[in-house]
């Protein structure tokens, strides 16, 4: 990702909130509540995804085809849905951006459809590392033995973790 520059900043209109919380209620079901807010605003960036604050803090992304919540958004507000688990071998780098191979996932929640995003956490505390694009659904992550499973879209570290807002 590419250095993000934020030209402006609004809060969306009621209208707005809903559709947007219907497309996050879409990806993360009841969990969607979580992020709900007096205030939410867009920043306009020259990012590819639309980044909303949500009471000052980048907790959710739109990239147009889904709203998914930021990595902030999920260490922030945890939620148990849209997880794929991973082991403590690939940590180090999935947290430095590495697509996510099958060997090292342990766990795969049922509803993770293929294209769809997903939190990726490591096995002990479950906590967030990254959030990535599926490459298949969640049986059959499981049911492979190898191979890339998950793409990396988001990570500690990158452009939009560091954002200053």
């Amino acid at each position: 990702m590419k250095k993000i520059v934020i030209k402006k900043r609004h809060s969306i209109r009621k209208g707005q909130v809903t559709d947007l919380m219907d497309r996050l209620a879409l990806q993360i079901g009841p969990s969607a509540a979580l992020f709900r807010a007096d205030m939410i605003e867009i920043l306009e960036t020259n990012a590819d995804v639309a980044i909303y604050l949500v009471d000052k803090k980048p907790l959710l992304m739109d990239t147009g085809d889904w709203v998914f919540p930021t990595l902030k958004g999920a260490v922030q507000c945890p939620f148990p849905e849209r997880r794929v688990t991973v082991d403590a071998g690939a940590i180090p780098y999935v947290v430095n951006g590495a697509d996510v191979m099958r060997p090292g996932i342990v766990d795969v929640s049922g509803d993770v459809k293929e294209k769809g995003p997903v939190q990726i956490v490591e096995e002990r505390h479950k906590k967030p590392l990254a959030i990535a694009v599926a490459l298949m659904d969640g049986p059959a992550i499981l049911a492979s033995a190898q191979g890339k499973m998950c793409k990396s879209f988001h990570h500690v570290g990158d452009e939009l973790w560091n954002l200053e807002v």
